[in-house]
Formats: C-alpha cells, sequence, structure tokens
C-alpha cells in the first residue's frame, strides 16, 4: 500500500454489523445512491455525481462481514470544468478499502483510497470529498443516523 494513498480512520459507536451494512448496501446515507447494492464479491455498483455527469463503478473484491469492505474501480468518468480529459478515468482500477476495527464501547474504520496520491489530477477534489462524506457524513449516519449525502436534483 502506498503511504501516498488518501488514508484516514474515525471513531464511531455503531456495532460493525451496522458498519458494514452503511459499506455494502448503505452508501445512499452517507456518500451517494449506487444503481446496485454490493452483496456478494464481484457485484458492481455505479455511483454518480450528478446524474448524467460523474461516475465511478466499482467491484467487489472483498468482503468480510463486521471487517472489511475492499472494491476496485472498473470504470470512470469525473467530469470536472477546468480540468484535462485525463482526469476522467484517474480512479480506474484505484481501490477503497475500508477495515473495521473492535474496541469494546467503539469502533474505528479505517479507509484508504489506494491509488489516489497526490500527483493526480483529482486529488484535491476527491480528497476534500473523502474528508466530507468519510470522515463527516459516514459517523454522522453511523452514530446520529442522519448523514450528509450527495444528493442531485434528477
Amino acid at each position: 500500500m502506498s503511504e501516498m494513498s488518501y488514508q484516514k480512520k474515525v471513531r464511531v459507536h455503531a456495532d460493525s454489523d451496522e458498519i458494514y451494512q452503511a459499506l455494502t448496501r448503505g452508501f445512499g446515507h452517507w456518500w451517494t445512491r449506487p444503481d446496485n447494492p454490493i452483496v456478494n464479491v464481484g457485484d458492481t455498483a455505479t455511483f454518480t455525481f450528478p446524474p448524467g455527469k460523474s461516475y465511478w463503478t466499482l467491484m467487489a473484491q472483498e468482503l468480510t462481514p463486521g471487517k472489511t469492505v475492499g472494491l476496485v474501480c472498473t470504470d470512470a468518468r469525473h467530469i470536472h470544468q477546468g480540468q484535462p480529459k485525463s482526469i476522467e478515468t484517474e480512479w480506474l482500477g484505484t481501490q477503497l478499502i475500508w477495515r473495521i476495527k473492535n474496541y469494546g464501547t467503539y469502533r474505528e474504520i479505517y479507509f484508504t483510497h489506494m491509488g489516489l496520491e497526490p500527483e493526480l489530477l483529482c486529488f484535491d477534489i476527491c480528497k476534500c470529498g473523502w474528508d466530507h462524506f468519510f470522515l463527516r457524513s459516514l459517523p454522522a449516519y453511523l452514530d446520529v443516523g442522519q448523514g450528509e449525502p450527495h444528493t442531485a436534483l434528477a
């Protein structure tokens, strides 16, 4: 794992099963609503920001209930005004990995977006996004029941 990849952790009081559900079937509550849930290894889901614009298709590589969710980007189209066309596919082949660790009354979720590194055009944009969705929205959803997901107008 590259030490340059985006890596963060959060502490929550939800149990590991609730966390696992949020990271497989519950993306719409804290990130953005995919076209499919992630249930089994090999499942794919496309996450869109906003409708008809940017999207990332992620495939489940590792699913260990209560412990790990690992996804790989298999298709990408990141449209961002003012950026070169090469930004569109920078997520291809990157991996999103969440690891859940139990510590008595709380859990820590370690997130790595392996391949999302500072030399990418999208790094600052995506870092800001993950800082919101992973560091704020996911814990709010898990601990309070109300995240701050991307909500796009249809």
